[in-house]
């Protein structure tokens, strides 16, 4: 067996991912994931060998407790997507745990300010460089056989903030310019819900915020990512400068296909929205 080396531990899966080299037609493929609802570890492993680039584990908004995503980050690192943990909210403490048990890369909600993004990064960093406590046998140094774990876990860690509302969308430039900040991602829902438009994507004014998203984090050179609740519509989100895009969530595709297979048999059309926006 090869003994791995710190560069093979500091790679960052998704960091990788974001950076590939473009294809003989000179186009950079854009990371496809998907949004790990239903909890289940297998679904999760099975979606990486599915061909997904990465795959994203939701504290937020999925009753997924801290055991409950080591065993998805080994699922997904077993199915060769890079994984992404969404914690519940921006807190020090959360981004401890995640990162210790063997998560690179964290998103962080409802990021609304520059300030926030900088408590954010400082959360996945070590001093000097942040204020992340601490400890040397865990998952992440690889049980203690990591031997400069220390010195070069910094350099592993990948730190994506949400913009979720208008005021943060307003400040995309200053808070993309924070010191540490990899990338930003915009959530379509709540953004929609804050513009008083709750979960209407297809909305003219909705639309315009997304696509400006796009283009103003293009302009600066920062990566940018969104979920899709279509197929078409993740395209067209690609179209608009995104550079990663989640095609859905696990339980949207299963329960869109669920309808579609009861259809099917059934002789009769599945309902306009069957299996929800995401």
């Amino acid at each position: 067996m090869t003994k791995k080396t710190t560069q093979d531990f500091v790679r960052n899966a998704f960091r990788d991912a974001l950076n590939a080299p473009a294809g003989s037609s000179g186009q950079r493929a854009k990371p496809l994931g998907v949004w790990l609802m239903s909890g289940s570890s297998a679904t999760a492993e099975a979606l990486g060998y599915a061909g997904f680039d990465w795959l994203l584990i939701d504290m937020e908004h999925v009753p997924m407790e801290f055991t409950d995503v080591e065993h998805h980050l080994r699922a997904v690192d077993c199915g060769g997507a890079a994984p992404i943990v969404r914690l519940a909210k921006t807190d020090a403490t959360l981004a401890k745990r995640a990162l210790d048990m063997g998560a690179t890369t964290i998103m962080f909600p409802f990021v609304q300010t520059p300030d926030e993004a900088r408590a954010a990064v400082a959360s996945t960093k070590f001093p000097p460089l942040g204020t992340r406590g601490f400890a040397a046998m865990h998952r992440a140094s690889r049980y203690g056989t990591w031997s400069d774990f220390g010195r070069c876990a910094n350099d592993a860690t990948v730190c994506i903030v949400q913009l979720e509302t208008p005021e943060a969308v307003a400040q995309l430039e200053e808070i993309a310019a924070v010191p540490g900040v990899d990338a930003l991602f915009v959530g379509p829902g709540d953004l929609s819900a804050a513009m008083g438009k709750i979960g209407n994507l297809a909305d003219p004014e909705v639309r315009a915020a997304i696509a400006d998203c796009g283009r103003r984090a293009n302009a600066i050179g920062k990566p940018i990512g969104i979920i899709a609740p279509t197929p078409a519509m993740a395209r067209e989100f690609m179209e608009w400068g995104f550079d990663y895009v989640a095609i859905a969530s696990d339980l949207s595709m299963m329960m869109r296909q669920a309808n579609a297979y009861l259809a099917e048999v059934r002789n009769d059309a599945p309902a306009a929205n069957a299996g929800g926006p995401y």
